[in-house]
């Protein structure tokens, strides 16, 4: 069996490059940078890694349209290495992530962000990732809840504030060993 797929929360460090396929189909591209924190030898220390992500059809003119320089995305999506020669004969290598589903990062204040943002997702449809006509219509919007590090998580008195925690209690008397 094989697998591959990359998991990616970053920053944008350019604004996405729109353009078309020979078919009219959009194409984004731009690149991420993502973070790691460490401690060694005592020193607090941050290593900065850059991805190159490529998206298609639907989902890119989302991007083109809501993601700019700065901006914080979750991207899904697989790994895919070209290889290329140039005019002058060079050999060129690029590894990119294909996206297959972006999550918007939360808005900047002054841009309808606030308490009640909720980020969307959006997904590319299966197959190919340069997606074919009877592909661009199946690009799925769902809600994702977020909740914001200064909203108090409430419940009404007497229930849990996570919904079905208590329901799922074990008993020990269950257990068949």
């Amino acid at each position: 069996m094989n697998f591959n797929k990359a998991i990616i929360a970053g920053r944008l460090t350019n604004d996405p490059d729109r353009r078309s396929l020979p078919s009219g189909d959009p194409v984004v591209s731009f690149s991420m940078a993502t973070n790691r924190y460490y401690t060694t030898q005592g020193q607090k220390k941050e290593e900065v890694e850059f991805h190159n992500v490529v998206m298609f059809g639907k989902m890119a003119e989302i991007a083109a349209q809501y993601l700019k320089k700065g901006s914080l995305a979750l991207i899904e999506g697989r790994i895919k290495t070209r290889n290329w020669q140039d005019q002058q004969g060079l050999k060129h290598t690029r590894t990119e992530i294909i996206a297959e589903s972006l999550q918007l990062g939360p808005r900047a204040q002054g841009q309808g962000g606030g308490s009640n943002y909720q980020p969307k997702t959006y997904q590319a449809g299966a197959g190919s990732p340069t997606p074919t006509p009877q592909m661009k219509n199946t690009i799925k919007e769902e809600e994702i809840p977020v909740i914001q590090e200064d909203e108090p998580i409430t419940a009404k008195p007497g229930e849990s504030p996570f919904e079905d925690e208590d329901k799922d209690e074990i008993n020990v008397k269950d257990i068949p060993f």
